[in-house]
């Protein structure tokens, strides 16, 4: 064991599971909020990479003030369009000018061209995730990335340092396991958007799930963007809401032996044909604006029960920026607590960081549990400590991997 300052301690109230009322919330793919925290990341890395091959490492930057403004359609029954364009403007800070020196000369200069970076990496994304959005006629991506602050420069790129400096006094927070009413609402969008989508093209991207927990009674309220392209009418719309629906129930009994209610696009009103039909299977063609940070936390969910850190995780460096790597990393710890200690119902960390100081160790590391019945703290603390402290000691691995695209950050 190291002297990092790792504390443990129980939780204060009850176990999420035991609390009478739960909450959760998923802003799918295709949401506005989720656009935009997708783009910044794909940005993120598309930079990360760029640098690596060009100078050999990551320089500072950062991607994540990316914002979206909604336009404007008029889907319909069979195809509709769309009548102003969605647009996006990818915002932040990147080093786009760098000098290697040997002997206190400059013995070769570099120019990155990281506006032309940004924008190939959002057409890649635009193209494998939104096939019904056409790139640069329905959707226009606009790049402003300024010179990054110099302070925050030397902080970043100090030689020598195996291990980065802290750019920021903040902290990020993780939490395990997943309730049964969180696994349903995280899993019911990925599937929405992953396999049965696949097979049921009239469903959209953009797909919002709220779950609500009543002691063992679970709704499930989804917002669901049908393309029209695929919706000849409104029977047809109405079959493709019966078959989410059907199809949420049926994973949501994977997850809990509880009841489960599930509420498809309760705002539509069938009377007077107003449905959500889209154009392009996302709310961003039809005035819903989107900004990066203001959606899914770290780990792909918005848990008002849990602490959460208000951070934006998409677009920041992997290497140094705490509002990134500190949520990634508490999330990261969390699950592997959770799997390797018996004993624990429920586990939450906090890391808290100091700018300017190693980010292996934090200003406190704090593990809060619930213990089973029967299990003290004392019983579990060093074993909690030890896997703390050697995951704060493998926090550089985050880099690679969120570099690699390994780790989800919204």
């Amino acid at each position: 064991m190291t002297d990092r300052n790792i504390r443990v301690e129980p939780v204060a109230g009850r176990a999420v599971e035991d609390q009478e009322t739960e909450i959760v919330e998923r802003k799918g793919l295709g949401h506005p909020d989720s656009i935009s925290d997708g783009i910044a990341e794909h940005v993120s890395q598309a930079l990360a990479r760029a640098y690596l091959d060009r100078v050999g490492k990551v320089l500072h930057y950062n991607t994540d003030e990316t914002q979206l403004v909604a336009g404007t359609s008029a889907p319909a029954y069979g195809g509709g369009e769309v009548v102003e364009p969605i647009y996006l403007l990818i915002t932040g800070r990147a080093t786009k000018e760098y000098a290697e020196y040997e002997n206190g000369q400059v013995v070769r200069h570099h120019t990155i061209p990281t506006e032309t970076i940004a924008l190939r990496a959002a057409r890649d994304y635009f193209a494998e995730n939104f096939p019904e959005i056409d790139f640069g006629t329905e959707v226009i991506v606009d790049v402003k990335l300024g010179e990054g602050s110099g302070d925050l420069q030397e902080v970043f790129g100090e030689e020598g340092k195996q291990i980065p400096k802290a750019n920021d006094t903040s902290f990020g927070v993780g939490h395990a396991p997943l309730t049964e009413t969180e696994q349903i609402v995280l899993n019911a969008e990925r599937e929405l958007n992953g396999s049965f989508g696949e097979r049921h093209p009239a469903i959209g991207q953009d797909v919002k799930v709220m779950g609500k927990r009543e002691g063992d009674e679970i709704d499930v309220t989804l917002a669901v963007a049908m393309v029209d392209s695929y919706v000849d009418s409104l029977e047809a719309y109405k079959e493709n809401v019966a078959a989410v629906r059907e199809f949420v129930t049926d994973l949501a009994g994977e997850y809990t032996d509880r009841d489960v209610t599930v509420h498809v696009n309760t705002a539509d009103d069938y009377d007077h044909n107003s449905v959500f039909l889209t154009t392009t299977g996302t709310s961003a063609e039809q005035g819903d604006d989107g900004s990066v940070g203001r959606g899914n936390r770290a780990n792909g969910l918005i848990t008002p029960n849990r602490s959460m850190s208000m951070e934006a995780t998409s677009g920041k460096n992997p290497v140094n920026h705490i509002g990134k790597i500190y949520n990634l990393l508490a999330t990261q710890i969390a699950e592997a607590v959770v799997a390797e200690v018996d004993g624990l119902r429920e586990i939450r960390i906090r890391l808290l960081s100091q700018i300017g100081k190693p980010i292996d160790d934090p200003h406190v590391a704090d593990a809060a549990l619930v213990t089973e019945e029967g299990v003290e703290i004392a019983d579990v603390e060093a074993e909690v400590e030890a896997v703390v402290d050697r995951e704060l000691a493998d926090v550089s691995s985050i880099t690679q991997r969120v570099i690699d695209g390994e780790l989800s950050t919204f």
